[in-house]
């Protein structure tokens, strides 16, 4: 797999698409913790035009259509955008999807377009958010809102026993997916970090929030359970783009 220094490599994800996709559909982290967590920072969503970034699979953008929104998906992995157009195919001309490179302007997007973005679990595989977070406030409608999720700093800091929590660094961690390992590449950095880089385009933090995941998940799997609720995992903003 090639390096990604600025953005999302397509490559890691391209590899391990239909893996991926099985597994975000079912597992508790994704379909009890995280999902629901941006569904329910998202809110109303009937009849709003929602840019889910980084739609992987298109999961989360199946759900947003089935509460009523329009959606445009955007992900770097081909792979990952002909999975999320097969899920959501039924929905028609509500769903459009694209694959496009975070790390660069979103040039086919014009301004205003959303009422919503979501981008779950996403931009952490950037080093640098401020271009992509401007982009994402560009496209926005004023008053429109951002809701995403990334790693927890402190657990990403824990997990991979880095000596500076302070550091923006790329990290390297092995999944096992479909029976085999797959590495995957992102950036850890603080939260001091994560805030400043929302205020210095113009978003106001409206929410910040340390989910719980649903109560089915206890049964589902008690391990990853108790995991979710006693440590930091995901951690979720949900920005405002104020009136210029």
């Amino acid at each position: 797999m090639a390096d990604a220094p600025g953005g999302p490599d397509p490559d890691q994800y391209d590899e391990l698409a239909a893996d991926y996709a099985a597994h975000a559909g079912s597992s508790v982290a994704n379909a009890l913790y995280d999902r629901p967590a941006i569904l329910g920072l998202a809110g109303d969503v009937a009849g709003a035009h929602v840019l889910d970034v980084g739609c992987a699979a298109g999961h989360l953008a199946e759900s947003l259509l089935e509460r009523g929104a329009r959606v445009t998906g955007i992900d770097a992995s081909a792979s990952m955008v002909r999975l999320a157009r097969e899920r959501c195919a039924a929905s028609g001309d509500r769903a459009r999807f694209h694959r496009a490179d975070l790390a660069e302007p979103l040039d086919f997007l014009p301004d205003g377009t959303f009422d919503l973005v979501t981008a779950s679990l996403v931009l952490h595989y950037l080093e640098d958010w401020g271009p992509v977070l401007g982009e994402l406030r560009r496209v926005l409608r004023p008053g429109g809102a951002l809701v995403m999720s990334i790693h927890h700093p402190a657990e990403d800091w824990r997990w991979f026993d880095r000596p500076d929590y302070f550091q923006t660094e790329l990290v390297t961690d092995t999944w096992q997916l479909g029976g085999r390992p797959h590495e995957v590449r992102f950036y850890r950095r603080p939260l001091s970090q994560a805030f400043a880089a929302l205020r210095d385009v113009g978003f106001q933090v409206d929410q910040l929030v340390e989910p719980m995941p649903l109560p089915e998940a206890r049964e589902r799997d008690p391990k990853v359970y108790a995991a979710l609720t006693t440590t930091p995992n995901f951690l979720y903003f949900r920005a405002i783009s104020p009136a210029s």
